[in-house]
């Protein structure tokens, strides 16, 4: 029997791309979000301290254990100015994707409305139809930025939150703190949540910087903010995030938890927790690697300016190109593919219903597969769309 909730959830994209990729070996990877550098030695050293305890290996705090939350407390302070205390709580989780799905199921009843901005995470959009709700896409501008009147005119009796992602996935945007702060105070004064994804913190460029909501004056009963530990410390594999909420959700929040997970693998959060100690200095020791890879890019699409559109993108390690083609964007992924051994994500994925768009991840790129990999992608690019 068909699931008919289910049914409507779109299938990921990602192993799709994979399995094209294994179908075609020698492809360089442009599609999946990762970085290229592993984490740092001090998360591994806590592993043995981890495996010397046994009673680490039995289930632990839904929230997380003492001295990671601890660590992550210190971490909002000193660098978000997000003070955690009695209006706020800290929980630990499976990575960014669970905190967003928590955040979800625990606002929304079935039917509820949450408020998009395309283009969008996918991940975000399935977790919203998962639950049961329905995702109202708002379109960004010509540089994927907000649209504060188009957000405020999508508000309906059943809109439950609006969700915004600054640094952007998958358009590397960086939204200005008085346009989140306008969000924020859309949301107090129409009792809704606002959801803000910070994933990307660290990744920008240029200039910009990323400006966390809940750090706004009086913003802690609905803001909801994710974090990931999995782009910073290179961790995508070991599944650690966090979410910052008000308190009145937390019994929901551990309701959930608990019910899906558990608590978040704990030897992964000893290993956070050496990551934290080292703090984002580690991920800007490899900063300078990823933006001279995001100049090279963008001056190797230079020259395609007519028939490729490269919007401002001052974070994360995306850009979301538009193409001057009425070709389907998942036929032109599959040929870079197949034909010039280079792979990108289509639009489509991201919200996108009209036009030709791909989104080109970088961070995985080191040294010696930029140039081949920015190389294919351009050729490829001239030889579609010539």
């Amino acid at each position: 029997m068909q699931n008919a909730r289910m049914e409507a959830v779109q299938s990921p994209i990602i192993p799709v791309v994979g399995e094209l990729i294994r179908q075609n070996p020698g492809t360089i990877s442009l599609g999946q979000g990762v970085v290229y550098y592993p984490p740092p030695q001090e998360a591994l050293e806590m592993l043995p301290q981890f495996l010397a305890d046994p009673d680490l290996h039995k289930y632990q705090a839904v929230t997380g254990i003492a001295p990671l939350r601890e660590a992550i407390a210190t971490k909002l302070q000193t660098e978000n100015n997000i003070e955690i205390g009695d209006r706020n709580a800290v929980v630990v989780t499976a990575g960014s994707n669970m905190a967003f799905l928590n955040a979800i199921l625990a606002i929304a009843s079935f039917g509820d409305e949450i408020i998009l901005q395309t283009p969008y995470y996918f991940n975000h959009e399935m977790a919203i139809a998962i639950a049961g709700c329905r995702a109202v896409c708002v379109e960004t501008d010509g540089n994927y930025q907000l649209r504060l009147e188009a957000i405020a005119a999508a508000i309906t009796p059943k809109t439950r939150a609006i969700v915004t992602i600054s640094p952007n996935n998958p358009t590397g945007a960086v939204y200005p703190a008085k346009d989140l702060q306008a969000v924020n105070d859309l949301c107090r004064d129409r009792g809704l949540y606002h959801i803000h994804d910070e994933a990307y913190e660290y990744f920008t460029y240029d200039g910009a910087k990323s400006v966390s909501p809940a750090s706004f004056r009086g913003s802690c009963d609905y803001t909801i903010s994710l974090f990931s530990l999995s782009k910073a410390y290179g961790f995508a594999s070991w599944r650690i995030g966090y979410m910052v909420i008000p308190q009145h959700l937390l019994d929901p929040v551990k309701k959930i938890q608990d019910t899906n997970l558990i608590c978040a693998s704990v030897v992964s959060q000893y290993a956070a927790l050496g990551a934290l100690q080292v703090g984002k200095a580690y991920c800007q020791q490899h900063l300078g690697a990823i933006a001279s890879v995001r100049q090279t890019l963008l001056q190797a699409l230079h020259p395609l300016a007519d028939r490729c559109i490269v919007p401002t993108a001052n974070g994360a390690f995306y850009l979301f190109l538009k193409l001057n083609s009425n070709l389907d964007a998942f036929t032109v992924v599959k040929r870079l593919i197949r034909e010039y051994g280079v792979a990108v994500i289509p639009g489509t994925t991201f919200g996108i219903t009209t036009g030709c768009y791909l989104r080109v991840a970088y961070g995985a790129l080191q040294q010696e597969t930029t140039r081949e990999g920015i190389g294919r992608l351009t050729q490829g690019l001239k030889g579609i769309l010539a």
